[in-house]
């Protein structure tokens, strides 16, 4: 009878309308939880009549899905390690209770930002506990090659804030000004003396003196503009480490720059394409860049004084942990006292091919499905994905004036559907009152 399946359509109505009144309760209350994404519940008719003869009402019933492909607005916050995902991709994430029984094999969940400071434990970890997952970097700071399509190398991120680093010298360049006139016949012949610094394996400051003997000539002869450097390790300067005639030109187009250079002895061999001389120090060899044959930079021979002017090294001494930051394509970076940054880590960003199909849990992570499909991880900025914005949190996608408007929509459409229920109710009272 149609009467009754008016009845039961009334009563599908009020369902689906309590459905909707609650993700938009939900929307509304997490307005201000950031990362959150709004649940939509959309209707869907059913239709039981397929024409010719009585109608009955087939009702409706809710479809709700959660839009997590919708992204919110980002906002800056003051700590470097709130990060938020500006484009495509979502954060690797462990739930810190399952990383305290499972420990790197905690298994991952999604998320599109988050708040990740040191637990006591050193662990990157939110105020949800939620742990902060990467790829962990090798002891040169490279990231080594990882699998793509699992979570296998992935690992929560921990920070040793006490750790002590140092960084040993493996090149120094020298930008070093020799003085034309200590070549010509009337000089003194003074020799030139410099000292660089280098880090040895341990920390430790050495260094390697250096010095510049001019060559003068007999008088009456014109400038040589040849010298004779010498190198020694401060660890046993005693002994040359290396040795070499210097040569430079005076023409017109390269006045001044490296003509030829010259190993004396058993002397590490000079390259003259890079300008490269690999010395033997006691912490291992280091590469000296004095410039290549007619290049401008490095050493050169030019007016009356001896000027360093550029003189560089890498390397540092011990230092003590002093922060951490991560840039925009996911490189977890600690940084010390000492000015030495050095890559601990590496996020990657996880793509799926339909976001809205990852199944949600609590504190706005995700786990992949069968709807989402299957997971890749890529590089930040590479593929599909966007950016990762340190000193960020991205809003909730609640629009709260939209929200409010659906609701007085919703409140309408439940009154509506009692007042069916009442009328059906009053229609079927009328017919029992018939035999009366």
């Amino acid at each position: 009878m149609s009467i009754s399946s008016s009845l039961n359509a009334g009563v599908a109505g009020l369902q689906t309308n309590s459905q909707r009144l609650a993700s938009i309760s939900d929307n509304i209350a997490n307005s201000s939880t950031f990362g959150y994404k709004r649940v939509q519940t959309d209707f869907e008719s059913m239709v039981l009549s397929s024409g010719g003869g009585a109608y009955a009402a087939g009702g409706v019933r809710a479809n709700t899905q959660r839009l997590i492909d919708e992204r919110g607005t980002l906002v800056s916050t003051s700590n470097s390690t709130d990060l938020a995902v500006r484009g495509g991709g979502m954060l690797p994430v462990a739930q810190a209770a399952q990383v305290q029984t499972a420990g790197t094999d905690a298994p991952m969940f999604l998320t599109t930002t988050g708040s990740f400071r040191p637990d006591a434990d050193g662990y990157l970890t939110s105020q949800s506990g939620l742990v902060l997952m990467g790829w962990p970097a090798a002891a040169d700071g490279s990231i080594p090659v990882y699998p793509r399509d699992t979570a296998d190398g992935l690992e929560p991120i921990r920070i040793a804030t006490g750790q002590l680093a140092g960084n040993p010298t493996t090149s120094m360049s020298l930008g070093i000004n020799l003085p034309a006139t200590e070549t010509e016949a009337d000089s003194a012949g003074l020799v030139e003396q410099i000292s660089v610094e280098y880090f040895d394996n341990l920390g430790t400051s050495q260094s390697v003196s250096i010095t510049f003997t001019p060559d003068v000539p007999a008088p009456g002869n014109p400038a040589t503009n040849t010298w004779t450097m010498e190198m020694f390790d401060s660890v046993n300067p005693a002994v040359s480490i290396g040795s070499y005639t210097l040569e430079f030109n005076d023409s017109r187009t390269g006045g001044g720059t490296l003509f030829d250079v010259t190993p004396i002895g058993a002397s590490p061999a000079y390259s003259d394409t890079t300008g490269l001389i690999t010395i033997n120090v006691a912490a291992g060899p280091i590469e000296v860049d004095i410039g290549a044959l007619g290049d401008t930079e490095g050493l050169s021979q030019l007016s009356y004084s001896f000027a360093p002017i550029s003189v560089t090294k890498d390397g540092s001494a011990i230092g003590n942990f002093v922060g951490v930051d991560v840039d925009p394509n996911g490189f977890v970076r600690a940084s010390f006292d000492t000015g030495e940054i050095r890559t601990i880590y590496q996020i990657p960003l996880i793509n799926v091919p339909n976001p809205n199909g990852l199944q949600a849990f609590d504190s706005q992570t995700y786990l992949p499905s069968r709807q989402s499909g299957a997971f890749f991880l890529w590089n930040a900025g590479d593929g599909p994905t966007g950016d990762i914005v340190s000193f960020a949190r991205e809003e909730s996608t609640t629009d709260v004036a939209g929200e409010l408007t659906d609701m007085i929509k919703t409140q309408r459409a439940y009154s509506s559907n009692a007042k069916v229920i009442q009328t059906v109710d009053e229609m079927l009272q009328e017919t029992t009152n018939i035999k009366r």
